[in-house]
C-alpha cells in the first residue's frame, strides 16, 4: 500500500491543481478531489500514514460532514483543515477534528502558502518514518493489567532518552525520560500501548515507582561517571494525589545520595483537575524537598491562570502541537509567543517541545524560549546512544 498520499479536496480545480503540483515536487503522491461524494466514492482504503487537505467551505458535502464521515472509517487521514472564514470557525473545526478523535496537523486561513503547507507536510511525513527498531509487530495489540505486572516485575521495561538543549547555545541543558517495553511478543511497545490499562486498572502509581527507581539508578550511574545530567520524568493524576509520595522520593534520593534539583517531575494540565487542594499540598511539599516541577503539554488541558498561579512549577512546557505550525500558523506562533512571556513572568523556564526543524528552532530563538526538545535535535535513545550523542555534542 501507498505511505504518505496526499488527497486534496476543494471545489477550485485551479487550487487542486496547483496544491498537487507543490505537493508532487517534494515527493509526495497527490489524489485530488473537487467534491467530496467523489472522494468517498473513489476512496474505499487510505494509504498508511495518509494526510487530507480538507477546505472546510465545499457547496454540496462541506468539511464539518466529511470529518464526520471520516471519523466512522478505518485509518483515516490525518487532516490539514483549510478555510476563507474567519478564525472562529476554524478554531471550532479544530475542536470537532479532537472529539471525532482524528489526527489534526494544522488548520490555515486562505490564502495558503504552498511552501509552509509543503514544511508541514515534511514535518509529518518525517515524524511517521520510525526506526525499524522502533516497529511493533502488530496494530492490533491488545494488552491486559497482569501482562504490566509481569512486565514490571520481569524489567521487561526500558528507559529511552530525549535530549532538551537550551535554544541559544544549543547546549544539553537535560533530558526527558520516557518508558518503553520490550515486549517479549511484540517487540518495542511505545506509552499508548499500556498507559491507559495502567491508569484504568489502578498500575500506574507501581509504573511510575518503576520509573522512577529506573532513572535514579540512571542518575546515579551517570554521577559516578563524572556526569551531571537532569532528567524530566512524567507523574500521573493518581501520583499527585498519593500524600506519601513525597516523602518516599526524598529518601530515594538521599539514599543514593543525589541531588533533588536534578529531577524535574512533569504534571499535565488535565491531572491538576481532580483534588486540587491534595494535589497542591503533595506539589508544594516535592518542591520543598528540592524538586523541580513542569506543567506539561501547557495550552491543551483545561487549568486556569489562577491554578497556575497557585502551583509552584519551575518550569513550562508549550505543547507540540503549537510548537510545530509557528512557521505556518500566525495564531499558534501568537499563542507560543504568550506562553514564552507568560513563563518568564512567572519565573518559570519554557521548555518547547516538537521541534522538528531548524527553523521553527531559530523562530523560537527570535521569541525568547530557553529549552527546545524534538526530532530536529533528537530521537528518544538509549542510554548508551545518549552518551554518544552528548560527546557528538560537546
Amino acid at each position: 500500500m501507498l505511505q504518505n498520499t496526499v488527497y486534496l479536496i476543494d471545489d477550485e480545480p485551479e487550487m487542486v491543481e496547483l496544491l498537487s503540483e507543490a505537493v508532487n515536487m517534494i515527493g509526495l503522491e497527490t489524489r485530488g478531489f473537487t467534491q467530496a461524494s467523489v472522494f468517498f466514492e473513489q476512496i474505499i482504503v487510505f494509504a498508511k500514514d495518509s494526510v487530507l487537505i480538507l477546505d472546510l467551505n465545499m457547496p454540496e458535502m462541506d468539511g464539518i460532514e466529511v470529518m464526520r464521515r471520516l471519523a466512522s472509517m478505518d485509518n483515516p487521514p490525518a487532516l490539514i483543515l483549510v478555510s476563507g472564514h474567519d478564525a472562529g470557525v476554524l478554531h471550532s473545526a479544530e475542536k470537532l477534528c479532537e472529539a471525532h478523535e482524528l489526527e489534526l496537523i494544522a488548520s490555515l486561513a486562505k490564502p495558503l502558502s504552498l511552501e509552509g503547507i509543503c514544511q508541514l507536510l515534511k514535518q509529518y511525513t518525517h515524524r511517521t518514518l520510525i526506526d525499524e527498531s522502533e516497529i511493533v509487530k502488530s496494530s492490533n495489540i491488545r494488552i491486559t493489567p497482569s501482562e504490566i505486572e509481569r512486565a514490571i516485575s520481569h524489567d521487561e521495561l526500558v528507559m529511552y532518552y530525549q535530549p532538551q538543549v537550551a535554544v541559544a547555545t544549543g547546549m544539553l541543558t537535560g533530558v526527558e525520560a520516557l518508558v518503553r517495553w520490550q515486549h517479549p511478543e511484540h517487540g518495542l511497545l511505545f506509552p499508548g500501548y499500556f498507559i491507559d490499562v495502567a491508569e484504568k486498572n489502578d498500575l500506574i502509581g507501581m509504573l511510575t515507582q518503576w520509573i522512577i527507581r529506573a532513572v535514579v539508578n540512571q542518575e546515579k550511574k551517570w554521577q559516578e561517571q563524572g556526569m551531571s545530567i537532569t532528567v524530566s520524568v512524567n507523574i500521573s493524576a493518581e501520583n499527585i494525589t498519593s500524600l506519601t509520595l513525597p516523602e518516599q522520593l526524598s529518601k530515594l534520593l538521599e539514599d543514593n545520595k543525589l541531588d533533588p534539583n536534578r529531577l524535574v517531575l512533569e504534571v499535565t494540565e488535565s491531572a491538576l483537575m481532580g483534588e486540587l487542594v491534595t494535589s497542591l499540598d503533595i506539589l508544594t511539599r516535592l518542591r520543598l524537598k528540592g524538586l523541580k516541577l513542569s506543567i506539561d503539554d501547557f495550552g491543551t488541558g483545561y487549568s486556569s491562570l489562577s491554578q497556575l498561579h497557585k502551583v509552584p512549577f519551575t518550569e513550562l512546557k508549550i505543547d507540540k502541537s503549537f510548537v510545530g505550525k509557528i512557521s505556518v500558523d500566525d495564531e499558534a506562533r501568537a499563542i507560543v509567543k504568550t506562553c514564552i512571556m507568560l513563563g518568564h513572568e512567572l519565573n518559570m523556564k519554557v521548555v518547547a517541545e516538537g521541534v522538528v526543524d531548524e527553523e521553527t528552532l531559530e523562530k523560537l530563538r527570535r521569541l525568547g524560549c530557553d529549552v527546545a526538545q524534538g526530532y530536529y535535535i533528537s530521537r528518544p535513545v538509549t542510554e548508551e546512544k545518549l552518551v554518544v550523542w552528548i560527546k557528538e555534542h560537546l
